[in-house]
């Protein structure tokens, strides 16, 4: 069926490249017209907070249980109750109150007990609140904007006025462009690594197709299921990773063949065959990685999975489609470089560089290289191409020089490459999962800005107040609320506990109260608190007379924690068995399905390890400018489901080409030699082009993209470094012909996977003209 795929594509590749240009214009249009549904709101899990977050919705108009909350502070050297400095707060709060579905408090109305108005009567603030089944996260973002707009505006009317606009869901957003850097290194990588730039070219033209259709259907898939806001970034991240990968392993498989006397048709159905067969086996790893997350029960964890797995499953189509009928037009071209194109492409880099880090000069690159280009058809020296490098046999290759080392005292380097795995994996065991706050944006937004000036007027608590709420059943049960209350102010984490306020003065049926806790939302200890509250303080003080819930950012935080923590195991339960299972079905062997698992699982403690000390302990935050906190608790499985997808692409990649070695020679030793320096280089390739695109993320403002960009990128680096190249050819050297063993009853019954190429692969490329 593979050879047949590529052979179709190969010879119609006119009507498949403007198959692809057609549905990928057909398909962008649609998705500008249909529009987005993103959204980064939790659905309930009939958790504590969200039965208490139902009584404030129902019983006070959504106040406090909100799905977007923020804030206008003001802040004013002359005191806010200086009468030009009370119209510019009303001013804005009315300008707030303009947008539908936007509700926003008065610090001066009675109703706020003066709660709102620091005690140096410097600082003050509105709180804003909103429905995002009224108006969508987009629209906020324009709220927050024309707001900061109007209040930069009248700092300039009134002297000694500050205002800045609080809240994630207004802070405005600026589209990454980290992925144009890690493009831009990619290009050289590729280019510094096969020496061709028509080679680099394939790859990356496939990788941006698959991207930009599987980002693009994406965003209509938005529209039928939830999908947080950052879903389309981290569809990105991976898919222009993997495309450049998958692509990458074809083309070279391609170039392979065409050194071994084939035409470029019988080249592209050989590739197609063997590296394309591994590609569609390691992509669905991944897609079924992904999806595992839909086990999870959480349709903003579901939505992440999908629309990553989209993009791999485009990008996959795209390999075995796209990149075959390009192949057919560029023939025995992709062997030729001429100084014209690599040069142009060198300036491209360079062009592409200036994009990411916003340096303008460097932008001049990019017509530069249009006229090398042209140049290049005309001037002699541009038109030469540039010297091959030599071919060495395999035999000669340093990784086979290095596998044979490895494999001379497998012993110390399998010990010495899983301590250091297990050093980098020792953070993991404090991991700490919670959400941030606004005080982990950058200092210059004014999103930060607004949570500095409320700690410094009310303290850190004031940044995320959480709620006791109660249905009460008859007047008494509010007194016994006020006990409830009476109690929880004691307790010496608690800064202050607002007066009940009942939801009707004459015949209350619920009421709540805000508590403002001596640490900041993010604070471990918060966090206690609200444990210490749950388990001890309320029942105690309830004494079984009523039912006070404890709801809010904080305690709903503990809640989506405690429920992911709980669905974790079975997720990741499931993901390494059926993996085990698809690998012993391809390579016909116990032990080294088991070996890939644990392996894996190392690598990717490893990388959980680095993110916990970077973003949790802070370590290198003056270099890297990151503010600790905890873990979202959602990003463990995403990471675990992508990176574990990944890791067994290179798994296979490699074995597979250990097997086909095997298979032929019957040499367990040679045999790994054989694969590593076979693969070693487009591995290598492969998994620097994945670090600098992953990592490139880093730069980004969200914390939650630089945390899987900083994940991905370490545990891709891991597994391509000391899983890869140091414990694989270890272990397989200490199991030895054992590594190919599976019981006889076992391998008939189970069905045979073929990664190498079909079992008459030979003669089917041979019949090829």
């Amino acid at each position: 069926m593979y050879i047949k795929i590529a052979r179709w594509c190969y010879q119609r590749r006119v009507f498949v490249v403007v198959a692809w240009a057609i549905a990928f214009v057909a398909i962008q249009l649609l998705s500008v017209a249909v529009g987005t549904g993103f959204s980064d709101g939790f659905e309930t899990l009939d958790s504590e907070s969200d039965r208490g977050s139902a009584i404030l919705r129902e019983e006070f108009g959504g106040q406090g249980a909100s799905l977007i909350t923020g804030s206008i502070v003001v802040k004013a050297d002359q005191g806010v109750d200086d009468p030009a400095v009370q119209e510019a707060i009303a001013e804005m709060i009315a300008l707030a109150r303009s947008f539908d579905g936007i509700s926003a408090n008065d610090p001066f109305d009675l109703a706020t007990g003066g709660t709102q108005i620091s005690p140096s009567g410097q600082v003050a603030f509105a709180r804003l609140e909103g429905d995002e089944a009224v108006i969508p996260l987009e629209e906020t973002v324009k709220v927050g904007v024309t707001l900061l707009e109007r209040g930069k505006e009248l700092e300039t009317e009134v002297p000694g006025l500050q205002v800045e606009i609080g809240g994630a869901s207004f802070a405005e957003f600026e589209v990454p462009e980290s992925e144009v850097i890690g493009i831009a290194f990619a290009i050289v990588i590729l280019i510094v690594s096969f020496g061709s730039v028509l080679a680099m070219g394939l790859p990356m033209a496939v990788a941006l197709a698959g991207v930009g259709l599987g980002i693009a259907i994406s965003g209509l898939i938005s529209n039928i299921t939830p999908m947080p806001s950052f879903a389309p970034i981290i569809g990105t991240m991976i898919g222009l990773g993997v495309g450049i990968d998958y692509a990458l392993f074809v083309v070279t498989r391609y170039r392979d063949e065409l050194h071994e006397g084939r035409s470029p048709e019988a080249a592209t159905a050989a590739a197609g065959d063997t590296a394309s067969r591994a590609v569609v086996f390691a992509g669905l790893t991944v897609v079924v990685s992904l999806l595992g997350l839909l086990l999870i029960g959480l349709q903003f964890v579901a939505g992440l999975g999908i629309a990553a797995a989209v993009t791999v499953a485009i990008t996959i189509i795209a390999t075995l489609t796209l990149l075959p009928a390009l192949l057919g037009f560029a023939q025995r071209k992709v062997e030729i470089t001429r100084w014209r194109g690599l040069i142009a492409a060198g300036l491209v880099s360079v062009g592409l560089l200036g994009v990411g880090f916003k340096f303008d000069p460097l932008l001049l690159a990019i017509p530069l290289a249009v006229v090398v280009l042209f140049l290049g058809f005309f001037v002699e020296p541009l038109k030469r191409e540039v010297p091959k490098p030599t071919r060495k046999p395999v035999e000669s290759s340093v990784w086979y020089r290095w596998s044979h080392l490895i494999q001379r005292r497998p012993w110390p380097f399998l010990i010495g490459g899983i301590a250091v795995l297990l050093v980098l994996a020792a953070p993991l065991l404090s991991l700490r999962l919670g959400f941030t706050d606004e005080g982990n944006f950058p200092p210059e937004t004014t999103t930060r800005q607004a949570y500095d000036l409320l700690t410094e007027g009310f303290g850190p608590g004031y940044n995320g107040p959480f709620f006791a709420v109660a249905a009460l059943d008859n007047p008494d049960d509010l007194a016994a609320f006020q006990t409830v209350l009476d109690a929880v102010a004691a307790d010496a984490d608690v800064a202050r506990v607002t007066p009940p306020m009942p939801n009707n003065p004459d015949n209350p049926t619920s009421a709540r109260a805000q508590i403002f806790s001596d640490y900041s939302p993010q604070a471990v200890e918060t966090q206690e608190l609200v444990e210490r509250l749950r388990a001890d303080t309320v029942p105690a003080a309830e004494a079984g007379q009523i039912d006070v819930l404890l709801t809010g950012s904080v305690p709903a935080s503990l809640d989506f924690s405690s429920y992911l923590s709980g669905r974790s195991l079975v997720f990741f339960g499931v993901v390494l068995v059926l993996s085990f299972l698809l690998l012993m079905a391809v390579f016909r062997s116990i032990l080294v399905p088991l070996k890939a698992v644990v392996m894996n699982v190392l690598s990717i403690a490893a990388a959980y390890g680095v993110v916990v000390a970077l973003f949790q302990w802070g370590h290198l935050s003056s270099i890297t400018g990151i503010e600790p906190g905890p873990i979202e608790p959602f990003i463990p499985m995403m990471m675990f489901a992508i990176v574990f997808g990944l890791s067994m692409d290179y798994e296979v990649f490699l074995l597979s080409r250990i097997r086909e070695s095997y298979e032929r020679t019957g040499d367990a030793k040679n045999s790994v030699a054989d694969g590593l320096a076979s693969t070693a280089r487009v591995i290598t390739a492969a998994a620097a082009i994945m670090v600098v695109v992953f990592g490139s993320f880093l730069l980004e403002d969200g914390r939650i993209i630089k945390v899987f960009g900083t994940g991905l990128s370490v545990a891709v680096l891991l597994d391509a470094t000391l899983v890869r190249m140091l414990l694989v050819p270890a272990t397989m050297e200490l199991l030895g012909e054992r590594n190919w063993w599976i019981p006889k009853w076992l391998d008939r019954i189970m069905p045979r996977l073929y990664v190498e190429g079909s079992p008459n692969h030979d003669e089917e490329i041979a019949a090829i003209p």
